[in-house]
């Protein structure tokens, strides 16, 4: 079939334009090896912002080499994601901290159904790849839970839809266990429906399936993942009305084991890992920290100084990275915890208090992530 001239001149011009704008140089005056450099030096979150200067810089930013190049040079940085919702709307907002400069930036609006119950959800991540997984959660408005699996990648900035889990749930454990997503437990289809269940996430191949069940299901959740291992406990409820049940997920073996005693009895608060080490948070009092000793199945408390109780107010959410420990709390304080070894070997804490912006006050945290980015 004849092409017109008309045709071939615009194919042709549509051909110049496209060459034009791959021969542009990154920056004027620059060579683009040199250019590139100063791209790969731009902090999160501005790559995100410096995407949209021209086609050349998206092109650059956007190719998977430039992520290698950012990790392979140390370029990323730990910053700390928090999940947090209106305490009168319950409208869902994602904030990212900077423990650096003390700056917050706002995320993107994650892709999810207009009416949920934002503490049905559970939050786990990929800390290296820059992944911030979302799932399942609870419909406000038919009380059913749901199944979908939302995923947040820090090199761009955007929120996407991964395969959903194989069973709707809400209420429940996850965690990262060497690179792949555990669910664990949580109520089914219907609210008072606790299910026993647990499947995995495989990030390679994007599918979930179900591994080993747990023995029983359990009606409060706290995790922590230490090593090869998810340990997921009921924790104490204020007042401490019942005895606590907790399991452990060996991900290597595929199987459960009974929590020991001294560990699920004195897991009295919220959960963090750093290093090697199981701290938590309680949830009582003045809130001390206490750090799990494994050859005594026991917990000591951290000495030094005290959490700083004044300025946080409960529910909490916390992380650690690099060796310290965050604690986000309702209106978005952040308390930042270096637990360093005192005389005797005993561990001892100092604390300093990072103020939100104002703005914050009416917001409570649900979970706090550690995202390198």
């Amino acid at each position: 079939m004849a092409v017109s001239k008309s045709s071939s001149g615009k194919q042709q011009n549509d051909r110049d334009q496209e060459y034009h704008k791959k021969s542009e140089p990154l920056i004027p005056g620059l060579p683009d090896e040199i250019a590139e450099l100063c791209l790969l030096h731009l902090p999160y979150p501005y790559q995100s912002l410096a995407r949209s200067v021209c086609c050349s810089w998206n092109r650059t930013i956007t190719d998977p080499g430039f992520l290698l190049s950012r990790r392979s040079l140390s370029l990323s940085l730990p910053y700390l994601f928090v999940f947090a919702f209106h305490n009168s709307t319950a409208r869902i907002q994602w904030q990212a901290f900077d423990p650096r400069s003390g700056r917050w930036f706002i995320l993107p609006p994650m892709s999810c159904p207009k009416s949920v119950f934002p503490p049905g959800f559970a939050c786990t991540s990929i800390p290296r790849q820059g992944q911030l997984y979302v799932l399942g959660g609870m419909r406000s408005d038919t009380q059913t839970s749901i199944n979908t699996t939302v995923v947040y990648t820090t090199s761009t900035n955007q929120w996407s839809i991964a395969s959903p889990m194989v069973t709707p749930r809400s209420f429940f454990a996850a965690g990262n266990v060497n690179g792949k997503i555990i669910a664990v437990g949580g109520s089914g289809a219907e609210y008072n429906d606790s299910i026993t269940s647990v499947e995995c996430y495989d990030t390679r191949k994007e599918t979930w399936e179900h591994v080993a069940k747990m023995r029983v299901g359990l009606a409060r959740y706290d995790s922590a993942v230490v090593g090869s291992k998810l340990y997921v406990t009921e924790g104490w409820t204020w007042p401490f009305l019942f005895s606590p049940r907790g399991s452990i997920y060996d991900l290597e073996n595929d199987t459960w084991q009974e929590m020991k005693d001294g560990m699920k009895e004195g897991w009295t608060g919220v959960s963090v890992v750093v290093g090697d080490r199981l701290f938590v948070i309680s949830e009582y009092g003045d809130c001390p920290m206490k750090v799990y000793v494994p050859d005594r199945d026991a917990w000591q408390y951290v000495g030094g100084d005290k959490f700083p109780r004044e300025a946080m107010q409960r529910p909490f959410a916390v992380s650690g990275v690099e060796g310290r420990i965050y604690v986000v709390s309702s209106g978005l304080n952040v308390a930042i915890g270096t637990p360093i070894e005192g005389q005797n070997a005993e561990l001892i804490a100092k604390w300093e208090v990072v103020a939100a912006p104002k703005g914050f006050h009416d917001f409570s945290p649900l979970s706090c992530q550690v995202l390198y980015a």
